[in-house]
């Protein structure tokens, strides 16, 4: 209750012109609070701290939003050019369309053999030595693609646009993962990945965008994305790639109130909707899950938008790369979680990262990206108060409940009834029936 009357009394104090006045009150109702916090609770009321363009949105990575559309008369001219033809997986697909409408900013095409060496070891890009967190390549199985070649990309029937080949190189792929992902090790799904999917060549160079892929779920860019949201005001955005239940609801909404964020503070929820781990629910399912929730829900403070965006599942450094990402979505603060975007061996199950290295290396660079980092809270639903933060939980020796990931899937499966405290019966309802169809498949 206290936290959440500060920004109110600031607020109102304000508006009546009585800065001084607000102070008072402010410094008579902190005494509850670290220094620190007040501190932060300050700025966040005093209003956005972030740099911001002309429409009142953070500035994206680079400084300006890239867009690699080319009109038709441009399209018909570099069709009529290309050498080569080039059939995109899905999980090219997903970069060709993120380059193209500038979630990958300031990158203007796939990386040069240059830019994609100097970004893995600096975790930077070469000139401009911004942050960046991943390479971002096209592989290829064609021996006669070289420098000055171009290649048409192809996606189910679809012409995505055009790659002007600058470079192509043989990657050193033992490497390229144990920088980017921190082992080389096959147990890994990225480099498992990197080493079998991926061809042994990679090209680079400027790509134009001649059309999206269609998809059975919209992919908002980020200029649709910005233009929906709040000017002038911060922006929270949630990433994840399961389907979103009560705990993640507490999570975020609570987010909204961390001593960080100012008032009037909005979340974008923005999962990823493309190709992540074998065994993880499918993109459409997920989709599916979102907007029933979303119907549910009806937050106006809370927004949804859809990332077709393929997870590298590198943890720390992946977090850098979901950062730069959603800063060109118009997001300035970013929840972080327990080993976000982690995995673990598929043969031993032991983790490949720390539970707080993403948090760590997303807290030592966020000031860099003029964005914030909010921890993900650790919630607990007790039977005594429903959702509580662990720490309370722990000091009031409340009693929780647990559901595990398998007990649930077990409960999905065989029609048990799902506790209340735990899902929304709309996801529940969502995930049972594509448990009957993949069922009914077999």
């Amino acid at each position: 209750m206290l936290a959440s009357l500060l920004p109110r009394v600031a607020r109102a104090a304000c508006k009546q012109q009585h800065f001084q006045a607000g102070r008072s009150l402010l410094s008579q109702l902190q005494d509850g609070l670290s220094l620190e916090q007040q501190q932060l609770r300050q700025m966040a009321s005093a209003g956005p701290t972030f740099p911001m363009d002309d429409k009142g949105h953070i500035v994206p990575h680079g400084g300006s939003l890239v867009n690699l559309m080319v009109g038709a008369e441009q399209r018909k001219a570099l069709e009529a050019s290309s050498t080569h033809r080039q059939e995109c997986s899905d999980r090219h697909a997903c970069d060709v369309e993120l380059l193209s409408v500038g979630a990958f900013s300031p990158l203007t095409g796939f990386m040069n053999k240059d830019v994609y060496e100097h970004c893995l070891k600096e975790m930077r890009l070469p000139g401009s030595n911004l942050l960046f967190g991943l390479p971002v390549v096209l592989d290829t199985h064609d021996p006669t693609i070289k420098e000055g070649s171009k290649v048409l990309l192809e996606y189910k029937g679809q012409k995505l646009g055009l790659l002007e080949v600058e470079s192509r190189w043989a990657p050193d792929k033992a490497l390229e993962t144990k920088l980017g992902y921190g082992t080389s090790s096959l147990e890994h799904p990225g480099v498992k990945m990197v080493a079998m999917e991926r061809g042994h060549h990679y090209i680079g160079g400027k790509l134009h965008g001649f059309e999206l892929p269609k998809r059975v779920f919209p992919c908002q860019t980020p200029a649709e994305v910005r233009a929906m949201l709040p000017a002038k005001t911060d922006v929270v955005v949630f990433q994840c790639r399961n389907p979103v239940h009560k705990a993640h609801y507490e999570l975020f909404t609570r987010a909204l109130h961390a001593d960080n964020v100012g008032p009037n503070a909005v979340c974008l929820v923005h999962p990823t909707c493309g190709p992540t781990q074998n065994d993880d629910i499918p993109g459409i399912v997920r989709y599916k899950t979102y907007e029933v929730l979303k119907e549910e829900l009806n937050n106006p403070r809370i927004k949804w938008a859809y990332l077709p965006y393929s997870m590298h599942m590198a943890g720390p450094r992946e977090a850098i790369q979901h950062m730069i990402i959603r800063k060109n979505y118009g997001c300035t603060h970013f929840i972080i979680g327990r080993d976000m975007a982690g995995s673990k061996s598929c043969l031993t199950g032991e983790d490949f990262y720390g539970a707080y290295d993403a948090q760590n290396m997303a807290s030592t660079h966020a000031a860099e990206l003029g964005m914030q980092t909010v921890p993900s809270l650790n919630i607990a639903y007790t039977q005594e108060k429903g959702y509580v933060t662990a720490d309370i939980a722990e000091k009031e020796n409340l009693t929780k409940l647990n559901l595990s990931g398998t007990k649930f899937r077990t409960m999905l499966r065989s029609g048990e009834d799902i506790p209340d405290w735990f899902a929304f019966k709309s996801v529940i309802d969502v995930l049972r029936d594509q448990v009957k169809a993949e069922e009914g498949a077999k």
